[in-house]
């Protein structure tokens, strides 16, 4: 193996799961497409750990179809 194919498999591929940390998201699961909503508390290679009104809730993220960040609408600016 090459120093070039080396370093490209050291890369890790780009995570987007750290910038909803903290925000109210929607996740559907595969299974039956169900929607669980509440907030991204903690997560790791294999787990997102989602604090809903009823508590917390571990997802295993090979079970997630979609994640949609429930947010303001464009252009809301809250206290104007």
């Amino acid at each position: 193996m090459s120093e070039d194919e080396k370093s490209t498999t050291r890369q890790s591929l780009p995570q987007f799961i750290p910038k909803f940390k903290g925000k109210k998201v929607v996740i559907r699961l595969l299974s039956g497409g169900q929607p669980v909503t509440g907030t991204i508390d903690s997560f790791n290679s294999y787990e997102i750990l989602l604090l809903t009104a009823k508590g917390e809730i571990l997802v295993f993220k090979h079970a997630i179809a979609t994640i949609e960040i429930v947010d303001e609408p464009r252009g809301y600016k809250p206290g104007l």
